[in-house]
């Protein structure tokens, strides 16, 4: 079995294989290999967020948990796909939970470390921020179809 480097996953993911070399050498500087049990929370609404996840295998549950009724699965998601966009605008703050359903190994990224890359490097920061754009869109769609099953059932 090869070894893969963290530059190699990250240019092979889906959402990066495109990505200029210099910018995914960036990239490498903020990731590293995580690995979270079914069940375990990797954050929860309201927290700081200040990382971002390159799923490589598991699923994860995002979920929103309206007051008094237990949580809403917004999406499941698994290899190939990111979890987590809060990191890129303020207030930094997670918008969802994200729960492991089985076990779960990603590449995670800093948020904190990016950002500042971003600064000193604007066109890097445009290029992650069309990227995010459009998993942001997805999720809202898919929490919007979310709040239509169940609030539109009576």
């Amino acid at each position: 079995m090869e070894t893969q480097t963290l530059e190699k996953i990250i240019a092979g993911h889906p959402y990066f294989a495109d990505l200029e070399s210099d910018y995914t050498s960036l990239l490498v500087g903020c990731a590293s290999n995580v690995r979270f049990e079914p069940g375990r929370y990797l954050w929860r609404e309201g927290e700081e967020a200040n990382q971002f996840y390159l799923i490589r295998e598991g699923r994860v549950a995002i979920e929103m948990v309206p007051p008094h009724r237990k949580a809403i699965v917004v999406e499941t998601i698994g290899e190939g796909e990111i979890l987590g966009w809060s990191w890129l605008l303020p207030p930094y703050t997670w918008r969802f939970h994200a729960r492991a359903v089985e076990t779960t190994r990603a590449i995670a990224l800093d948020g904190k470390c990016l950002r500042q890359k971003c600064e000193q490097n604007h066109d890097l920061g445009y290029e992650l921020l069309k990227r995010f754009a459009q998993i942001i869109n997805h999720r809202l769609d898919a929490t919007r179809m979310q709040l239509l099953d169940v609030y539109g059932k009576r």
